[in-house]
């Protein structure tokens, strides 16, 4: 069966960021080959269906009646609900069944690895991934429909910070764990962001694509929770193979239950950067949307929450994170985006020395994971507290079109 390509997919793949083609490289990792190169254009036309399934029944029988029923076997499980409707109880009784190849202790070494990232970790989430990904132009057709620029760019991270912090919690993937919950419940939104933008009279299927399509999901997962233990390894937390093999790990169960095909999901660190390497080939086409999106949020530290000093502290936070993208994307990403074609690296230089020898701590002593693992928790929690304030973090918000169902 043939499927027609939106024509936002490429003749042929685009540059990407130094950093990841260097890592490619290095992995002997090639560009797309021509049937991959079709899959990634093909795979912009598909959704999730089995999510979307259940949402058009939820539609269908009436979301004041459905959406109760779907909280509580969030929360308790589908075993709460005895009378549960067939269509909710296939759902669930799919997502909480782990699939067999799926290792807990894999997991948990995952977690502890990402948590260990501490607050650099994060740095690299938002001042790379995030603000990177600003120039998947495609990806931005979705994401402006969603109300993102009235939210508001430092809302939507601390929705994806509050996310990623579940997914990397101690236990948050066991059963019914609060990463469990947190993603079903992303899948659900993307579900409702898939329906709301698709119907809408301005999407263009045959140019985009279906919006928040397998393509797009596998690139803004393995951006998500790949990339920042990856390009960490430029600030100097070195992490061990094994430790790196585990987050990959982690990222492939976590895809499974966001609702991404397996074809799209790493089997290895190496196979994850395979997968972030194909597909930024094929998304990296800015517009004027990735100036639009990507301006404000560069200068989102300038009204975040310090004790002290809080002036002289946002202009510099504003400074710190612009010197990590710009060291990370380069400048040709970085005109792209709209801001200074090069900051100097400082922060991330001022830091590897630092993150060095802690890392060498970390993997030599006994019970030295661990104790980084708590570290880095804390700074993480601190970085969410610092950015909102007092403000609470409820994933999903920022999307202002669907919150009236979602």
């Amino acid at each position: 069966m043939t499927v027609d390509v939106p024509t936002r997919h490429p003749a042929g793949p685009r540059p990407v960021p130094g950093m990841i083609k260097l890592l490619a490289v290095g992995l002997g990792i090639g560009r797309p080959n021509p049937g991959q190169w079709r899959r990634l254009g093909e795979r912009l036309t598909v959704g999730d269906e089995p999510m979307d399934r259940l949402l058009d029944w939820m539609m269908a029988t009436g979301l004041s009646q459905t959406r109760p029923l779907f909280d509580r076997a969030l929360a308790g499980g589908i075993a709460s609900l005895p009378d549960a409707p067939q269509e909710l109880r296939d759902f669930f009784s799919t997502v909480e069944t782990m699939p067999p190849w799926v290792d807990p202790e894999l997991l948990r070494r995952g977690q502890r690895a990402m948590r260990r990232g501490g607050a650099d970790g994060m740095y690299i989430a938002r001042d790379v991934s995030l603000l990177g990904g600003y120039q998947f132009s495609g990806f931005n057709k979705t994401l402006l429909r969603t109300g993102a620029l009235e939210k508001g760019s430092n809302k939507r991270f601390a929705e994806t910070m509050q996310w990623a912090m579940d997914v990397i919690a101690e236990d948050g993937l066991g059963p019914l764990g609060v990463g469990y919950r947190s993603t079903i419940r992303v899948r659900l939104i993307h579900a409702f962001v898939r329906r709301h933008v698709g119907a809408m009279p301005d999407w263009r299927t045959d140019e985009w694509g279906v919006p928040v399509n397998q393509t797009d999901m596998a690139a803004t997962l393995i951006g998500a929770l790949i990339a920042p233990p990856a390009a960490s390894l430029g600030m100097g937390i070195l992490t061990a193979p094994e430790d790196l093999d585990a987050v990959a790990h982690l990222t492939r169960y976590v895809g499974w239950l966001i609702g991404v095909e397996d074809e799209w999901l790493p089997h290895s660190f190496r196979d994850g950067i395979r997968v972030l390497y194909h597909t930024l080939t094929a998304l990296s086409a800015p517009d004027e949307s990735t100036r639009q999106l990507a301006a404000p949020m560069a200068d989102d530290p300038l009204a975040w929450h310090f004790d002290s000093l809080p002036a002289l502290r946002r202009q510099l936070a504003r400074a710190q994170h612009l010197s990590v993208t710009s060291a990370f994307l380069g400048p040709r990403a970085m005109r792209m985006l709209g801001l200074p074609a090069f900051v100097p690296p400082w922060y991330p230089l001022l830091k590897l020395p630092v993150n060095v020898v802690r890392s060498a701590v970390d993997l030599t002593l006994p019970g030295g994971m661990d104790r980084a693992a708590r570290r880095g928790d804390r700074q993480q929690h601190a970085l969410l507290s610092t950015m909102m304030g007092e403000s609470d973090v409820a994933i999903g918000d920022s999307a202002t079109s669907v919150n009236q169902v979602a």
